[in-house]
């Protein structure tokens, strides 16, 4: 088949011109804007519309941890009931996700490209307003239904049991392993984000892939993690010492630092280079147009 001097393949209509158009994947450019207007509207609601959607989240967070014990006690203990068991995992993400409540690690990601795209003063307050207001929503959330499914009388010896085993593992890491892992955890949850973005149709797909993975390699997660924690609190095998220090502030932190330092700095700068690279070709174009004039008039 002859083609163009261009490239293109010749002979094809408007029609199917369009149709190519409409198969081809969005421009990374287009990816980071449709996240950063989300992350814009995430900034202007109110700080009751906030807290209600984030203490909404933190309470359905409880279903992870929720499904993960119901597999294993069912499965029993083995490596094998591990990588089934991990499935559960996804449930509390499907559910605070498709219902569009606040969630502190998808917010790492979307609330911080508004502030990279316009660095002032009034977007970084914004941010940590929002940082702040869902974090602490998130956490109410996950302490009252960790507190609920121990205390009340809702599930058997073995789930229980179950559920404090899920706990311990948790707070086998030490600091150094919290902060990394919780690193890979938010790099991970950004990732889902951005795929979302570019692949709306395949949210429920992309949800459940990236979480279970999470939960296979023991990836510490902020909200997921203090039900999980403060489970074993709630039963006194471990302090509220050791969950805000050894398990709350490096998972935090690595949250934090994987999903808004490097992924979204990563994201921002691709970015950015892009659209250094099209200002150039316009004043290069720009100029080129402007010398035509010149040597006409001349």
């Amino acid at each position: 088949m002859q083609e163009q001097a261009d490239g293109k393949t010749p002979g094809l209509s408007a029609e199917e011109e369009r149709e190519i158009d409409e198969k081809l994947p969005p421009r990374a450019a287009v990816l980071h804007e449709t996240i950063r207007i989300q992350g814009d509207h995430e900034l202007e609601r109110s700080i009751a519309a906030l807290w209600w959607s984030a203490l909404a989240a933190g309470l359905t967070m409880g279903l992870s941890l929720m499904a993960m014990g119901l597999f294993r006690s069912r499965l029993g203990p083995s490596d094998e009931s591990h990588v089934i068991a991990s499935l559960g995992y996804s449930a509390g993400f499907l559910a605070v996700i498709l219902a569009r409540q606040q969630l502190f690690t998808e917010n790492t990601l979307t609330a911080v490209l508004p502030v990279m795209t316009k660095l002032t003063l009034n977007n970084v307050g914004r941010l940590l307003r929002l940082w702040g207001v869902v974090l602490c929503g998130n956490l109410a959330g996950t302490l009252l239904v960790a507190w609920v499914m121990l205390r009340l009388p809702i599930f058997d010896t073995q789930t229980d049991l179950a559920f404090l085993e899920i706990g311990r593992k948790v707070m086998e890491n030490d600091v150094s392993k919290m902060l990394a892992k919780g690193i890979i955890s938010g790099w991970m949850i950004a990732t889902m984000v951005w795929m979302i973005a570019s692949m709306e149709s395949a949210k429920i797909a992309i949800i459940v892939l990236i979480t279970y993975l999470m939960a296979l390699g023991d990836f510490t997660h902020i909200v997921v993690g203090s039900v999980e924690v403060s489970y074993l609190v709630y039963a006194g095998e471990v302090s509220w010492g050791d969950f805000w220090l050894l398990f709350a502030g490096p998972t935090l932190a690595g949250n934090i630092i994987g999903g808004s330092f490097i992924f979204a700095l990563l994201s921002h700068a691709q970015i950015r280079s892009e659209r250094d690279v099209i200002a150039k070709r316009e004043r290069d174009k720009h100029k080129l147009l402007e010398e035509l004039r010149r040597s006409r008039k001349d």
